[in-house]
């Protein structure tokens, strides 16, 4: 298991497909080295700063679809509160507890209250890279 001791993560059983979708229109399980890449990814967002489902996505090699799931299923123990789509923004039954993250972060909400302003508040991409790459260093493929 990779959970590197964070207790409480839940990890998925590989599926000999990989991911995507078979016969029955379900999701298939996710491979378990790429849940702990994403969530990997997500660790290394800084304080203050997001990114998008699709940044995480393309740090990872995945696409921005996979890593919502991956949030969402697995994502409970990380810093999930940074990772945002394209907008800026977080599902509204997210926000109440968001709001409260945002701003003891320093994140402002949009007038709309949905969320923030990705272009002032999105993370140094080349530096998130950089942190990702020694963070999943010890992960196969």
């Amino acid at each position: 298991m990779l959970s590197r001791g964070r207790p409480g993560r839940k990890r998925p059983r590989a599926s000999p497909g990989g991911t995507g979708r078979h016969g029955s229109g379900r999701l298939r399980r996710v491979d378990d080295v790429v849940v702990e890449r994403v969530l990997r990814a997500v660790e290394q967002v800084p304080r203050g700063r997001v990114v998008s489902y699709g940044d995480i996505g393309a740090l990872v090699g995945v696409g921005p679809r996979l890593v919502g799931r991956v949030m969402s299923t697995y994502g409970s123990n990380v810093t999930w509160w940074r990772v945002c789509n394209s907008y800026g923004d977080l599902p509204v039954p997210l926000m109440d507890e968001v709001r409260e993250r945002w701003a003891a972060e320093g994140i402002l909400l949009k007038p709309n209250g949905r969320g923030c302003r990705i272009a002032e508040y999105r993370a140094d991409l080349a530096a998130l890279s950089s942190a990702y790459e020694r963070a999943s260093a010890d992960l196969p493929g």
